[in-house]
């Protein structure tokens, strides 16, 4: 994995970078760093460092090292098989890394199991529905940071969600240009499809939901 190249894009272009953060911020309580807090698919960091998540889990060995830098408690592993207890967490945090998933329903399914009763999951998409979603979709082959990434819809996100159990299912988007072309912070709007980064906020009822029975021992 190229971990330092992979950062400095955050800092070439921070504008974007700083749009995104305050779409997922819309949707995060306050005080996060006071909460028990695990960003799957940390990366190197940048979102977890900038946002005082606690824990991280990556499944590339280079950016869990760079994560660990930053002061993140960091472990390698994978989505699909969370090597943590039940309910463990208040929030799950997802940013773009659900695209990388082996099994995108199994990593939501596992997010949900360490989970408290009343948590939070909040995910970050590069939307498919997109006009931007579909261009970079179209051009994923010619990246070497996306040629793996399945690019997902907030539409099919939604629903898996849905089906796992999750409730009070919110929604808002950010990147409407080409990060390249962000010179400022841009607002971020509600719902989904113009904006290229979508983020879903879901939760985990207190009690237990047919689709998520099974996972919670």
């Amino acid at each position: 994995m190229y971990a330092e190249e992979y950062d400095a894009w955050y800092d070439k272009y921070k504008p974007a970078y700083e749009s995104e953060l305050l779409a997922l911020k819309s949707f995060l309580p306050e005080n996060l760093e006071k909460l028990e807090v695990l960003e799957i698919g940390v990366g190197t960091g940048r979102f977890a460092w900038s946002m005082g998540v606690g824990y991280g889990l990556d499944s590339s060995r280079p950016m869990t090292t760079f994560a660990k830098k930053r002061g993140i408690e960091v472990v390698q592993g994978v989505a699909e098989s969370l090597p943590f207890k039940g309910q463990a967490f208040d929030l799950v945090l997802i940013v773009t890394a659900l695209a990388f998933f082996n099994d995108q329903v199994q990593g939501l399914r596992e997010a949900a199991r360490v989970l408290k009763p009343g948590g939070q999951l909040v995910t970050g998409i590069l939307d498919r529905d997109s006009l931007l979603g579909q261009y970079y979709n179209l051009k994923k082959k010619e990246s070497k940071f996306s040629s793996d990434a399945r690019f997902l819809s907030a539409v099919e996100v939604k629903e898996w969600l849905k089906d796992l159990g999750y409730e009070n299912i919110e929604t808002c988007q950010a990147l409407f240009n080409k990060p390249e072309e962000i010179k400022e912070i841009e607002e971020i709007k509600q719902g989904t499809g113009e904006g290229l980064l979508a983020v879903i906020s879901a939760w985990k009822p207190f009690h237990a939901k047919v689709g998520l029975r099974s996972e919670y021992r």
